[in-house]
């Protein structure tokens, strides 16, 4: 029960407060160690296919591993000193995984943007929040772009870390960031990264293969609740759910697509390089402004459904076993 609350609690401070700006967050710290790890091994290991991979993998075990224990040994030491300690920090530490709130207010400056016909403005503010390029897209593909990644987000930033978090508390949700950190950092399938980042790559697809496909069945319920087109969440989810270079991005898209009556996804253009991708939904009408916010009402049924579900799994395991 002490774990549910610190979610509950988590959760809570997360809606309330968002991502605390004037704190050096622990995903940076992870960044840098990514950073530091990657120049010290590169040279370290042989300039060939299989050198890059090991090479790769030896950081990504590295930063993983000192993502778990750190905060696993952290909150035993507190939890010496007094439990109460203890428990403030990992509430605190869920806290700072979680990204309901920050989610919901950087693609909201797209909007806001938007609303005020201050397109420069909106395609910076989304520059800020997708990896694509975005000084050429039109009104209409700024916000189907910021559509994109609340729905895509919601699996990675909100649906996976309750999970990680439910399961082992804040160490498994600093392990979950780590090993989504350095997928964003290093798992590309460009000249420099298509080896160093492969295993980096494909553990990432591992670990969200059960909440990808968790958060688009909720996605999915949220829009029944929400009433929103819930048959065609269900019916573009089960028909795009797989079109997408990864095995998980196009889960919640398609859910979010179908309930918005949008269509997402399609070619985009990264560094001047123009990819191709496949489209996911039915563009029954151009995207506009308020889907965003649509986007973000779905975010936030999604995320208390995500709670609710694992919290009330952590329960009944304690329950059943202790």
């Amino acid at each position: 029960m002490k774990l549910v609350l610190i979610l509950l609690l988590a959760f809570v401070l997360d809606l309330i407060f968002g991502d605390p700006h004037w704190l050096y967050h622990p995903v940076r710290l992870m960044g840098r160690m990514i950073e530091k790890g990657e120049k010290f091994l590169r040279p370290r290991f042989p300039q060939t296919p299989g050198g890059e991979q090991a090479a790769g993998t030896v950081l990504t075990v590295y930063v993983v591993l000192l993502s778990f224990l750190l905060p696993l040994l952290l909150l035993w030491l507190l939890r010496l000193i007094h439990p109460a300690c203890a428990f403030l920090a990992e509430t605190f530490f869920c806290y700072q995984i979680l990204a309901v709130k920050s989610l919901r207010t950087e693609s909201m400056k797209v909007y806001a943007a938007l609303q005020e016909g201050n397109l420069e403005e909106a395609r910076k503010a989304l520059s800020w929040i997708v990896g694509r390029d975005t000084e050429t897209l039109s009104k209409e593909k700024v916000a189907k772009a910021a559509v994109e990644t609340v729905a895509e987000n919601t699996s990675d930033g909100v649906i996976a870390p309750l999970l990680f978090m439910a399961i082992g508390g804040a160490p498994m949700g600093f392990l979950y960031k780590a090993v989504n950190t350095l997928d964003s950092m290093i798992g590309y399938k460009n000249d420099r990264y298509l080896y160093f980042g492969r295993f980096a790559a494909r553990l990432d697809d591992a670990a969200n293969l059960i909440p990808a496909r968790i958060t688009a069945f909720l996605t999915i319920l949220s829009a029944f609740l929400l009433r929103y087109d819930g048959k065609a969440a269900f019916r573009v989810w089960k028909r795009d759910r797989h079109n997408h270079a990864s095995p998980n991005s196009a889960q919640s898209e398609a859910a979010a697509a179908g309930a918005l009556g949008l269509c997402l996804g399609g070619d985009a253009t990264y560094s001047g390089k123009m990819v191709r991708k496949p489209t996911i939904g039915d563009e029954t009408r151009p995207a506009e402004p308020e889907d965003i916010r649509r986007a973000n009402r779905l975010l936030y049924i999604t995320a208390v459904l995500g709670l609710i579900l694992f919290a009330g799994l952590r329960t009944g395991f304690t329950a059943f076993f202790f």
